[in-house]
């Protein structure tokens, strides 16, 4: 083709574009299907139910997994139980019950050229009861004109004298089709070819110590086999869960296409930015989780009473489509998915959605101040900080933030000289929360915040002052709520995910529970202060160690130290931060391994499974222990932690941060020899 004929193409290409966007958006009601079209993207939506069962695009007829059931392809969904005593068996919560949230009735909210919504609704009543959870549900689909993609967001109500009910988790998943889908991108540095779910199945795959991970014995494509697959692995937090989704690459055809959800605000998320949540795995799979119990365990269960009126808006969130002529590179999707997802993020809060419970940018308000800190044993002065998280949660106590679901939350983070803006917050009460990289504890603002549309509050500036009573004598790990720092083991060569070999998420690989055992097979770890060095020598999870006979036992880690002084009539402060725990249990000792009581436990605590989930935090606790200056003595101190727990291989703690202060009267220069 010469050049004249290509351009001409090319334009021909262009202008039969423009003609199909020029046209708007359409809408065809038919029986049993509901289809939006703006002549880039066509959605076909089950009628009344509510489900995404085709999405048309770039050529191909269905990005969805057509095998799958019409309820199967693109679905909310919710785990719910009913409340009170009514879930408990035997003293246990019984398990959710899943609810693909059909629906039963289609309202057209807006139809024009510039946009469709449509409204898909399901009222409750008392004749559902114990049927179906006790909430009206809207769910919303938006198209707009030359968009590349839909918006899709729901309501949730829960009248005020409607029974009990408990929320286990909520989200949005779709399902591309097997066949073309066959890259994944969780973020810059976690993206690959992946296996086919069909590896997964027996005869193909080898389950492992629970059902979400296998391993591939055999699967259709040779580059693939001896790596384990588990959805947990590709995990993410909230605060960098933006943009996530699947590539088609395939050398037979001209162009690849992306599919891709595009989250442009965390405020209707749970628990704050450090919440974990499933986002895209083999299947293939995608996902906008909402609310979970995943890293935190039944504490961020919603629990709803008798006479709890609720309501909240979840999303919109925005399922976007792209395609490259290079059909054999991601990179160039994945760059334009990222600038897309910048572009939904400025315009945040979005004007379009047409339900008056989701509040424009005139309805929303503005937070502003300065966070300082001031550690007196490190000096006087008021120190602004950087890059801290500022947030607003309803109200609650100090780092209630991390289990709040039920509400709102909208967070920041602190310029260079300590300054932070919180917008397009929504009218309400709300407790000012903040935690600071470097410094153990939580910041709360005394005063419960009152926002109401269209304010602007200056708070002007705050001060954190960390936990702190004497010196410290020695320390171990870094203050940021995380196990990351600590000695992290190469994974036993049978459990290997490629991803991850020589990555900086080393402890996403598969059974590194089993390795403290083969690393510690008879003497638990000693670590000794001024000697040992935590990034090799502290292992980032205190777990059980298995025994010849399929149990577990609990560990006993010691931490040796050098005092060349000890105030006998002072007290000590032992800080204990967790980054997370599962049905553990934290006993302290000081120089005497047998002592009966232990100076200080924590009870069985923690239903996080963040070992098993292959996580590196959970729920952030902090301890603080007197440490009676009787209990050490000048020359050689031996502190025991032990976790006392032994029921399996998923329990245990990961530290964050471990610190031994002196008696507060003590100069800075009594310090502690070394080994």
């Amino acid at each position: 083709m010469d050049f004249n004929n290509l351009f001409l193409f090319f334009m021909f290409q262009f202008i039969l574009i423009i003609g199909c966007s020029s046209s708007g958006v359409r809408l065809d009601i038919q029986d049993k299907h509901v289809i939006m079209d703006n002549g880039i993207v066509q959605v076909n939506i089950s009628n009344p139910e509510g489900h995404v069962i085709g999405i048309q695009y770039n050529g191909i007829d269905n990005l969805l997994e057509v095998q799958n059931k019409e309820s199967d392809r693109g679905y909310w969904d919710i785990v719910w139980e009913q409340g009170g005593e009514k879930r408990t068996e035997k003293g246990v919560k019984k398990k959710g019950i899943l609810d693909r949230m059909e629906t039963n009735n289609l309202t057209v909210i807006v139809e024009n050229e510039e946009q469709v919504e449509l409204s898909f609704t399901r009222i409750w009543n008392f004749s559902l009861e114990g049927k179906l959870a006790p909430l009206n549900f809207d769910k919303r689909f938006i198209m707009l004109r030359d968009s590349s993609g839909f918006y899709t967001y729901a309501i949730y109500e829960h009248s005020k004298e409607w029974p009990a009910f408990d929320l286990d988790n909520t989200r949005v998943a779709f399902k591309p089709r097997k066949d073309k889908f066959n890259y994944m991108v969780i973020a810059d540095d976690r993206q690959r070819f992946m296996p086919l779910p069909d590896d997964r199945l027996p005869g193909r795959g080898e389950v492992l110590a629970y059902k979400e991970a296998v391993r591939l014995v055999n699967p259709v494509e040779p580059e693939f086999k001896g790596e384990v697959d588990d959805k947990y692995e590709y995990s993410i937090e909230s605060r960098k869960n933006q943009v996530h989704g699947w590539i088609s690459i395939n050398s037979s055809e001209s162009k690849s296409t992306g599919f891709w959800i595009i989250t442009p605000s965390n405020e209707f998320r749970s628990a704050g930015p450090l919440k974990q949540y499933l986002a895209s795995h083999v299947g293939p799979t995608s996902l906008s989780v909402f609310h979970s119990t995943h890293y935190s365990g039944a504490d961020l269960i919603m629990e709803f009473g008798v006479n709890e009126p609720w309501k909240k808006v979840f999303g919109p969130i925005f399922i976007y489509l792209n395609s490259d002529s290079d059909g054999l590179s991601p990179i160039n999707l994945r760059e334009d998915a990222k600038h897309q997802m910048v572009n939904e993020v400025e315009s945040w809060p979005y004007t379009f959605p047409a339900s008056k419970d989701f509040l424009s940018s005139a309805q929303r308000s503005k937070v502003e101040g300065r966070l300082l800190v001031r550690d007196r044993f490190i000096g006087d002065a008021f120190v602004p900080v950087k890059g801290a998280y500022v947030g607003l949660a309803p109200p609650g106590d100090v780092g209630s933030w991390q289990a709040e679901c039920k509400g709102y939350q909208f967070w920041t983070i602190t310029d260079d000289k300590g300054y932070f803006s919180i917008i397009n917050i929504l009218p309400g009460d709300y407790n000012l929360f903040s935690w600071v990289n470097g410094f153990i504890g939580d910041y709360q603002y005394d005063k419960v915040i009152n926002i109401t549309s269209g304010s602007e509050i200056k708070l002007g500036e705050l001060v954190y002052e960390p936990p702190r009573d004497g010196p410290t004598l020695w320390e171990i790990g870094i203050p940021d709520r995380s196990a990351a720092e600590f000695y992290i083991p190469d994974p036993n060569p049978l459990y290997v995910n490629k991803l991850y070999l020589n990555h900086s998420d080393r402890y996403r690989q598969y059974g590194l529970w089993e390795r403290y055992g083969e690393l510690y097979p008879k003497e638990d770890l000693v670590y000794n202060v001024g000697t040992s060095d935590y990034k090799k020598d502290w292992y980032f999870a205190q777990n059980t160690r298995k025994k010849d006979n399929n149990t577990y036992k609990g560990t006993t880690w010691q931490i040796n130290f050098n005092l060349d002084h000890v105030n006998t009539n002072g007290t000590y402060k032992l800080r204990l931060a967790l980054a997370s725990v599962h049905f553990a249990e934290l006993q302290v000792r000081i120089n005497n391994s047998d002592a009966n009581p232990p100076l200080f436990t924590t009870e069985v605590i923690g239903k996080d499974n963040t070992i098993a989930r292959h996580g590196i935090h959970g729920m952030y606790r902090l301890y603080n222990v007197d440490v009676q200056g009787s209990l050490l003595v000048k020359g050689n101190n031996t502190i025991f932690l032990t976790q006392a727990s032994s029921n399996g291989p998923f329990v245990g703690i990961l530290y964050d941060y471990i610190r031994l202060e002196g008696p507060p009267q003590i100069h800075f220069t009594d310090q502690l020899d070394i080994f």
